[in-house]
């Protein structure tokens, strides 16, 4: 209720300067909206000029705190009636939280992915503001961080983003940190599949022929197109690997971009059996001496199983390098620079490195080979990823289809009658 104040009193002028503060009974209150509701706190105040500057400053500070997503009922009023409604021995700020919440995650994870979630919860944790309690972080405000992430970034790295934080804000909603939903509102952007964008038997000539300057590298393209290798199992490729008498190699690690070896992107170790042009570049890689010795790596099985091997590199930048410097194994990057090298020499359109997998599958499906084979080449765990991405290449209706099926059937019944002809 407010009060009567003559013109000489200047009280009501003071207050008229203060949107906000007003006078309840004898006292100062405040008011402030948080949480989208109206607030009221008694200051227990005289009215003065003084105090209502006071009192003034006392919203300021409030009010900041609101913003930074800071703010403590219990602290600012610790005798009103609402701080009760409103404390809790789970009050955390979101960089404390995430302090403990990492170590607790790294036990699940190898070190390489526990860098790349370290990496995106940072940046997340970072744009939601670290120094807010979990408990007043809205649903609202991870949508306006899914605005802020895709501004700017690509759609495959904002997901692994709201991937990442959602599981953080999981572990917050189940141990009270937080309201229930947060990681609900981590809703993944739609992605647009790309295309398998397989090379050309033109560009693969191109591409040995003229792309590449150096044997090793002829060999290495080959291996790539022809066994379907992901980028960083290339790489990681020793020469104990191969066998040639029985015309396969073990695909036993990966090397990440940071140097490190783990196992294939499943999990398990797998055997491609090679087919000629792969056989061929696995000799001739066999053949060059690239003078790197034997080197003992550590491949990181989980985070508590590693295994350690003494073994020979494939491929080396030590083969064509001119620094004396240098490291004995290719990681990706690397790979990918030496890739566009070739395809800038080749004068063919530029593609990812990946796309040489890419065209292993397409190429084999062109050809209409097994799907259980092509998936166990390639290190899938069953086809379906092969229906799913490489679907253009296996809706081929040719005409001799079915003499092609019934042929099969013949060789498997006796008496089977003759495929009538189409008149």
């Amino acid at each position: 209720m407010g009060r009567e104040f003559s013109a000489g009193s200047g009280l009501e002028a003071e207050l008229k300067k203060h949107t906000g503060v007003e006078i309840h009974g004898n006292s100062l209150r405040i008011v402030f909206m948080w949480r989208r509701r109206r607030y009221r706190e008694t200051l227990g105040l005289p009215v003065t000029k003084a105090n209502i500057k006071h009192a003034a400053q006392l919203r300021a500070a409030v009010l900041h705190a609101i913003k930074m997503g800071t703010f403590e009922y219990a602290a600012h009023f610790p005798g009103s009636k609402q701080a009760g409604n409103y404390s809790s021995t789970r009050d955390e700020r979101l960089k404390a939280l995430l302090e403990r919440y990492k170590p607790l995650k790294a036990v699940d994870i190898t070190s390489e992915t526990e860098r790349r979630y370290g990496w995106a919860l940072d940046i997340c944790v970072g744009l939601l503001g670290e120094n807010r309690l979990g408990r007043v972080i809205l649903p609202e405000d991870i949508q306006q961080l899914r605005v802020t992430l895709i501004s700017d970034r690509a759609t495959s790295t904002v997901n692994h983003y709201l991937a990442t934080l959602a599981g953080f804000l999981t572990w917050c909603e189940s141990n009270g940190y937080c309201r229930a939903g947060l990681a609900a509102a981590c809703v993944r952007f739609e992605k647009t599949e790309r295309d398998p964008d397989p090379l050309t038997k033109a560009e693969e000539e191109l591409l040995l022929n003229k792309g590449c300057i150096h044997p090793a590298d002829h060999a290495a393209i080959n291996l790539a197109i022809y066994t379907g290798l992901r980028p960083g199992e290339i790489c990681g490729l020793a020469r104990e690997d191969i066998d040639l008498q029985r015309g396969l190699v073990h695909i036993r690690r990966a090397i990440t971009s940071s140097g490190t070896f783990k196992l294939p992107k499943t999990g398990k170790r797998r055997t491609v059996l090679l087919l000629p042009p792969a056989l061929d570049a696995c000799r001739i890689l066999l053949a060059s001496d690239h003078k790197v010795p034997p080197q003992t790596i550590t491949i990181e099985l989980t985070r508590h199983e590693e295994t350690q091997e003494t073994v020979t590199p494939l491929l080396s930048p030590k083969l064509q390098a001119r620094k004396k410097m240098i490291n004995a194994w290719f990681v990706p990057t690397a790979w990918n620079t030496k890739w566009a090298n070739i395809q800038r020499r080749a004068g063919i359109r530029p593609r990812r490195p990946y796309q040489t997998r890419h065209t292993y599958a397409c190429w084999c499906l062109a050809a209409r080979g097994n799907l259980a084979f092509i998936a166990k080449q390639m290190g899938h765990i069953d086809f379906t990823m092969l229906a799913k991405v490489y679907a253009a290449w296996m809706d081929d209706e040719s005409p001799g289809e079915l003499e092609h099926i019934w042929s099969g059937m013949q060789k498997h019944t006796s008496n089977a009658p003759s495929l009538p002809h189409e008149t």
